[in-house]
């Protein structure tokens, strides 16, 4: 879908629908919505009076102008409390308005911003919402080779503003956006596709495919490349697969080392059987979404590739299946990892740290600022803090910490701190080896986090994702399947890192 800006008033344009939008609890209104009500002598103050519309979060109304304004149709959507608004509702409202007019079929669509009025918002951050929430929500994952009744499409949509002095600050925000609709969608779609289409080799062919796009520079290490690191950890998971592993690493700005550099790291388990430790039968089929983490790292470098971002960021996704094959590692296995340490195997199935182990020791290598891995890593995070709610946050260190909040809090990819406690370290101490891969139930989601603290020695944030990668009911922006969670968080917290 093609996105625009121009200058005008709304209640001018020819689109198939135009929206405007409001608050709850207004009788009278004011700014766009005032003027197309003016142009309709008064229909929208009609639908109020009457209590057809209130403006509550979520509502609309749909009115045909009959020749009385250019559009065919004009989409009223409430914006909720105006004390309460904030950033998200500009997103959910737009996603709510655009999905309305794809359901009535219109192919033209033209918005105002939503908050950038009377609701006190920055134009360009309000900008960048309303096309996030309106892009992200027409997002449609097509199944391969299935015969699917296409959903209808909407070819343009076109912001309008009637302040030329703000026009610019939109164009910015539009561009930001476009960016990271680009990386959520390339996230969402890798996470939805099949295992046996989303395997190590394709995801190796998307990040050279957005490299070509973005011009970053791009790495991929098969088994021998990674046996010359001796990264056994990885490795050790990639012993039973049948579909090669690829240790894929992207970088921007790869030789300005006079930049500051952050590094992301994702798990990228293409499916997970549990290895030799097999999991239940019941839901294994979900585990093709454990490689979100890699598949959110995938989308941020190619949204910081389009951003062309003033920053040295490297994206590194080990990726492997993990299966039961008889050269598969085994429980009671010692392992040494690419930093020298030993791993004694207590479960095969927490074989996502593994890979992260030497993913985050090649990290090192950067000399990074902060280096941040995603991975969706225990079924302790979902039941700590539930499913589509939050991420758990540990970190080494405050400010990056601070940061990433606040950077969760700005996208709605929400993040809540969790302990890092030493104590958690001796739930994971080994008789035979430096550690254990699993310290058990109690307290699985810090453990698993010790278990790679042990393997950075540097500013480092983990982000368990367990709980947000998949969305099986779908909500205002993110329709059912993968959510593409955590590609706005990261391209987020770049943008503002000086």
């Amino acid at each position: 879908m093609k996105v625009t800006v121009e200058q005008g008033a709304i209640q001018a344009s020819t689109a198939d629908a135009l929206v405007v939008n409001l608050f709850e609890g207004v009788t009278a209104p004011g700014g766009a919505t005032g003027a197309v009500d003016r142009a309709l002598d008064g229909a929208i103050s009609e639908l109020i009076a009457g209590g057809d519309i209130s403006g509550k979060e979520g509502e609309v109304a749909v009115l045909y102008p009959r020749g009385a304004i250019p559009a065919r149709r004009v989409i009223v959507v409430g914006l909720g409390d105006r004390q309460k608004f904030d950033i998200e509702q500009v997103r959910r409202a737009a996603a709510h308005a655009v999905k309305k007019a794809r359901d009535l079929k219109a192919t033209t669509v033209a918005t105002i911003i939503h908050g950038a009025g009377i609701g006190n918002l920055v134009p360009a951050e309000a900008a960048q919402a309303t096309v996030e929430g309106s892009l992200l929500a027409l997002y449609h994952y097509d199944v391969p080779g299935v015969d699917q009744e296409p959903p209808a499409e909407i070819d343009r949509l076109t912001i309008v503003e009637f302040d030329e002095a703000k026009l610019e600050a939109i164009r910015q925000g539009l561009r930001v956006a476009e960016a990271l609709v680009a990386g959520v969608s390339l996230a969402r779609t890798l996470v939805n596709e099949p295992p046996n289409v989303a395997t190590p080799t394709r995801m190796a062919e998307a990040a050279r495919a957005l490299a070509a796009e973005t011009g970053l520079e791009i790495t991929v290490g098969g088994r021998e490349w990674a046996a010359e690191r001796d990264m056994g950890a990885f490795l050790a998971v990639a012993k039973g697969a049948g579909e090669p592993p690829k240790f894929i690493v992207l970088e921007h700005n790869g030789e300005r080392e006079d930049l500051d550099t952050v590094v992301l790291v994702g798990k990228g388990i293409t499916f997970d059987t549990g290895g030799i430790s097999i999991k239940p039968t019941k839901g294994m089929g979900d585990m093709k979404a454990d490689m979100a983490g890699a598949a959110a790292v995938l989308g941020a470098m190619k949204a910081v590739g389009l951003l062309d971002l003033p920053l040295r960021v490297v994206g590194i996704a080990p990726t492997t299946e993990n299966m039961p094959d008889g050269l598969a590692y085994r429980p009671a296995d010692v392992i040494t990892a690419s930093n020298g340490k030993t791993i004694e195997i207590i479960s095969t199935d927490a074989e996502g740290r593994m890979v992260l182990a030497d993913g985050l020791v090649y990290a090192g290598r950067y000399n990074p600022d902060a280096v941040i891995d995603l991975a969706t890593l225990t079924g302790a995070a979902i039941v700590a803090l539930g499913e589509g709610v939050a991420a758990a946050l540990f970190t080494t260190d405050d400010s990056l910490r601070d940061r990433l909040v606040a950077a969760g809090e700005a996208t709605y990819e929400r993040l809540w701190p969790m302990p890092l406690w030493d104590n958690y370290q001796k739930s994971i101490k080994s008789e035979v080896a430096d550690i254990k891969n699993s310290g058990g139930r109690m307290g699985g989601v810090s453990t698993s986090a010790k278990f790679l603290h042990n393997f950075t020695d540097y500013n480092w944030a983990h982000l368990d994702i367990a709980g947000m990668a998949v969305n099986k009911k779908g909500s205002e922006y993110s329709p059912a399947g993968a959510t593409g969670f955590g590609v706005r968080l990261l391209v987020e917290l770049l943008r503002h890192w000086q």
